[in-house]
């Protein structure tokens, strides 16, 4: 019964090495020479001019998940499109159905200005 298991013992032991070895080997062959220049935050050329932690308005989280949100639910007509032909009418329809929700969810979107950037 437990020699059913080895080869995936084996497989996760592969794998911890393949991600713990490396690490090791890093840590033990590298130069340890830290220097002011290669601590420093790097920001676009520039020094950096404020926290890194900075606070972000949640519009810009809104804005990006509605973006992603849209973007996915339109990456659907794309396999639905190749196969158009042997779905028939009921694919169609169905595909219509769809895209009247995501239309009504823009909508929505659109009145309550949740695409707006003031």
């Amino acid at each position: 019964m437990l020699e059913n298991y080895f080869p995936v013992l084996l497989f996760v032991c592969i794998g911890i090495a393949m991600g713990v070895v490396p690490v090791v080997l890093g840590k033990l062959v590298s130069p340890n020479r830290p220097d002011s220049e290669k601590l420093s935050p790097y920001e676009c050329g520039f020094e950096a001019f404020e926290d890194a932690r900075m606070k972000f308005d949640v519009r810009y989280y809104l804005v990006a998940i509605l973006f992603i949100l849209f973007d996915l639910e339109i990456a659907f007509l794309f396999p639905w499109a190749v196969v158009l032909k042997e779905l028939g009418t009921f694919g169609f329809v169905s595909m219509m159905i769809f895209l009247a929700i995501l239309v009504v969810g823009f909508i929505y979107e659109w009145m309550k200005g949740a695409l707006e950037w003031e």
